[in-house]
């Protein structure tokens, strides 16, 4: 669950205790003009993360301390802060308020971007009519999605599951099936899939076995003089 503005000022009331008070002399006011040119401009900034505090991290922002909540650390659920220590991450900022003394920072703005940055570029290699092998990771009562491996996914609707009509993907694919696939459709950034187009169709198969073909006859004739032509008599 995404963390409001009163959890953060609880988790900055805590890190004040165990870091001390800020000290507002001309440095600092320079500093908090400065973060605030950044929040407005949303410019990407470097911190090393000097302690770890209940709820997140803190930073050194020109001499203000900054925090960091442990949310906004990584695109993950981060349970374990200490990793994080005397590291370097790329931030923004997220709330400058130099009355209330809080600069909160954030890194998952940034991350997010790189994540869409890096899927768009894989996403642009993938093309309709390719044939991909995945893995069945989730199964809804709509279809199924298909783990392609390298963070893409795409969906297999359940119409595009099987050439026969089943009720549920489930009576058909189990979570952790590895399948082949055919992109059918890339749309609004989102991979549609197709099964069935890489299987045979029965009705089809079966109409091609039970068809009868007769073979050209040219040359050939079925009338009596066609017969008796090739008949000597001596």
């Amino acid at each position: 669950m995404e963390e409001t503005m009163k959890d953060y000022e609880d988790m900055l009331e805590e890190s004040y205790s165990l870091m001390g008070d800020g000290v507002h002399d001309t440095d600092a006011l320079l500093a908090w003009k400065k973060a605030g040119e950044l929040k407005e401009s949303q410019e990407n900034l470097t911190v090393t993360v000097t302690g770890i505090v209940k709820g997140g991290v803190v930073a050194d922002f020109d001499g203000i301390r900054a925090f960091i909540p442990a949310s906004r650390l990584s695109l993950e659920r981060v349970d374990d802060c200490n990793p994080f220590l005397q590291k370097e991450i790329v931030v923004r900022v997220f709330e400058a308020n130099m009355d209330e003394d809080k600069l909160i920072l954030s890194a998952r703005e940034i991350l997010k971007e790189q994540r869409d940055l890096g899927r768009a570029k894989k996403l642009s290699d993938i093309h309709i009519g390719q044939v991909l092998s995945g893995m069945v990771d989730t199964i809804k009562d709509y279809g199924a999605f298909i783990d392609l491996g390298d963070d893409m996914s795409g969906l297999v609707h359940i119409s595009q599951i099987s050439h026969e009509r089943i009720k549920h993907p489930g009576v058909v694919l189990k979570e952790g099936q590895k399948v082949d696939v055919k992109v059918i459709d890339i749309k609004d950034g989102k991979i549609s899939l197709s099964i069935k187009a890489l299987l045979d169709d029965p009705e089809e198969t079966s109409s091609e076995e039970g068809g009868i073909q007769i073979p050209e006859s040219e040359g050939i004739g079925t009338s009596l003089g066609d017969l008796l032509k090739n008949i000597s008599v001596s």
